[in-house]
């Protein structure tokens, strides 16, 4: 893990570098561009003090989906039917036998039943062995919840960076308005066209965050119900 977050704050640190060297030349040719271009012609500059942030969130909010699939996915492998064939160690009280078959398994549905069989190894109440493996559910969901706040943060924060640049652009544009006196269509859709770049950038941003964040806690909402289905059911074959 601790590899895998220094490859990502070097590929960002990458990633930020170069767009400041792109808005570094962007404002160095900002006037040749203008000149080529005459009127309405090409691209209009981009507004790079608001793409950049956007490009960072956007990277990082990637990252963070495509890191919690393959973390959920790798979790929640579990055979249903496992504790089904575990019944007869665990009706016989061979709870070393019921490790046994376990012990390999990684996940966090294992894990839980593990520390089921781990505390009927320790002759704990069934109620207590129940609270056990709840409580080591609620550890494993919120391992899979991990980082998952900072992508509904961006979900809120992303449009609105870009809707800040929209303002700022249309500030710019009635500024230089009252310095030249000229209101024309030509002035005013360029300043726009330019700085609504950053809202739709925003938007963007916004919809990949959220629509991470909702389908990936859709889905361990899932495995939660999924999860206290397997204590249940554990539970209901280790009762006396």
């Amino acid at each position: 893990m601790r590899n895998n977050a220094k490859l990502f704050l070097s590929i960002l640190g990458i990633f930020a570098f170069n767009l400041a060297l792109m808005a570094q030349e962007n404002s160095i040719g900002g006037e040749e561009t203008t000149s080529q271009t005459g009127n309405g012609g090409g691209m209009p500059p981009i507004p790079w003090e608001f793409i950049v942030p956007l490009g960072m969130l956007l990277f990082y909010s990637l990252y963070v989906i495509y890191e919690r699939i393959l973390y959920i996915r790798r979790m929640v492998k579990f055979d249903a039917k496992l504790v089904d064939t575990m019944q007869p160690h665990l009706e016989k009280g061979n709870f070393s036998d019921a490790m046994g078959m376990i012990k390999n398994q990684d996940g966090a549905y294992a894990t839980v039943v593990k520390e089921g069989l781990e505390s009927l190894e320790n002759s704990l109440k069934s109620n207590e062995v129940e609270s056990n493996m709840e409580k080591i559910a609620n550890i494993e969901i919120g391992k899979m919840d991990k980082n998952l706040g900072h992508l509904g943060l961006i979900a809120g924060i992303a449009p609105t960076i870009g809707f800040i640049g929209t303002i700022s652009g249309v500030i710019t544009v009635f500024y230089d308005i009252s310095k030249t006196e000229n209101v024309s269509i030509g002035i005013i859709s360029e300043g726009l066209y330019e700085k609504m770049f950053s809202s739709a950038a925003g938007l963007i941003v916004g919809l990949i965050a959220y629509a991470g964040y909702h389908i990936l806690n859709s889905v361990i909402d899932s495995n939660t119900l999924r999860m206290q289905q397997v204590i249940v059911k554990f539970t209901k074959l280790t009762r006396p």
